[in-house]
């Protein structure tokens, strides 16, 4: 049976409403699972929901959060788009080259499984302390996913489509762009979600270390002060970002699947 007869038997009404239901139901399980824990743990440990979003409501009318808030923004979207512009650059060089990808396959995935956090002083001395060594970390945290992904669909592209490019004389930058790219869009997407994870997930650690400013350093000095109302706030609003987009792109993968 196909999607389309699924659809028809489920009629027309159902199949939008379930995803919705199963989401109103997911999120009022968070919260009720949320609102116990903060109720036998105490508010003094976890606070509840609605004093979360007090505290968050409080941090965005600070007088310093917008210059904290930006200094993040400037640095994660400038890590994210040299993560994905670097990652599929070098995915597709990988992939289209096997010889290249072979040898360099076994040491994305070493580096891959590297905590990166070892390599900050590293990273340091490199770009000292400012937001260069922010936005080097996010990459070096985003860009290996990316790359793999990218040149594990290039692997895969049908063989008929290389010698298009072959018959064709296409020049590498017309190939990559006109068939390899679109080709390998859906999982290039799919490794677009893990990099901007990790790129979010870089940037915040980079800016809890060794910054004076940030979302990374306010969440530092919420810690060294015991403060979980502004921890849980910070927690819940990086929470929603990456939500909203990790849903945006998966729809999105979901949209290239089917063909749309």
């Amino acid at each position: 049976m196909n999607e389309r007869a699924a659809r028809q038997l489920a009629g027309p009404g159902n199949s939008g409403r379930a995803p919705l239901i199963d989401s109103v139901l997911l999120v009022g399980g968070l919260l009720l699972s949320w609102e116990l824990a903060s109720t036998v743990l105490g508010i003094e440990v976890l606070p509840s929901p609605w004093r979360t979003l007090v505290q968050l409501r409080h941090e965005f009318t600070s007088p310093d959060f917008g210059a904290h808030l930006a200094e993040t923004s400037k640095a994660f979207f400038s890590a994210l788009l040299l993560a994905v512009v670097g990652g599929i650059a070098l995915g597709l060089v990988l992939g289209a080259r096997r010889l290249a990808g072979d040898v360099m396959e076994p040491v994305l995935i070493a580096l891959y499984s590297i905590p990166k956090i070892s390599l900050y002083p590293i990273i340091l001395l490199i770009f000292g302390l400012g937001i260069s060594a922010k936005i080097a970390f996010g990459v070096i945290h985003g860009i290996i996913p990316i790359v793999i992904f990218t040149m594990t669909a290039v692997r895969n592209i049908r063989p008929v489509y290389m010698r298009c490019i072959r018959v064709h004389r296409l020049t590498p930058w017309q190939g990559a762009w006109h068939v390899l790219i679109p080709a390998a869009v859906p999982e290039i997407v799919a490794g677009l979600r893990i990099g901007f994870s990790l790129t979010l997930l870089g940037t915040l650690l980079g800016e809890m270390f060794a910054s004076q400013r940030g979302i990374g350093h306010l969440l530092m000095l919420a810690i060294d002060r015991n403060n979980p109302p502004t921890i849980m706030a910070l927690a819940l609003m990086l929470f929603l970002f990456a939500t909203a987009v990790s849903i945006a792109l998966l729809q999105w993968d979901r949209r290239l699947r089917r063909g749309n």
